[in-house]
Order: structure tokens, then sequence, then C-alpha cells
């Protein structure tokens, strides 16, 4: 029997990974927080992410509005 990769113990039944942004974890809208908790990582690595993507063409800032819209709040 093969586990998901975010449950260890077999008795508990897995709980489906949700986005959400976060209310706990947040500095302006809890989209970072939300994004780090969905996959798994620290919230301080998806904030440089997103400010080392800022030099980068393209529509960053835009996309980070769209995400504060969509995602459900926790």
């Amino acid at each position: 029997m093969s586990l998901p990769p975010y449950t260890s113990d077999p008795t508990v039944p897995a709980q489906p990974r949700r986005l959400h942004r976060s209310r706990t974890d947040r500095k302006i809208a809890g989209v970072a927080g939300g994004l780090a908790d969905y996959f798994g990582v620290d919230s301080t690595w998806v904030r440089i992410a997103f400010v080392a993507s800022i030099l980068l063409p393209g529509p960053q800032v835009l996309l980070y509005l769209i995400l504060w819209l969509v995602i459900p709040q926790d």
C-alpha cells in the first residue's frame, strides 16, 4: 500500500491538500504563505522566489493580484 507523501501514519486517513491564503503567515495578502503551505516549503523561499522573479520580464505582479482574488482565505 503506497501512502501519499504528506502522511506517514497508515492509520490516519489522508487529508486532501487545499490551496488557500494564509491568515497567520502573511505579509501582504497571505498568498505566499498559502502557496508555501500547499507545497510544503518555508514561506520565506516562496517570497524570495517571487522577488527574484520580479527581475525577469513578465506579469508577476499581475499574477500575484489574480492569485489574491482567486485563492480563498483559510
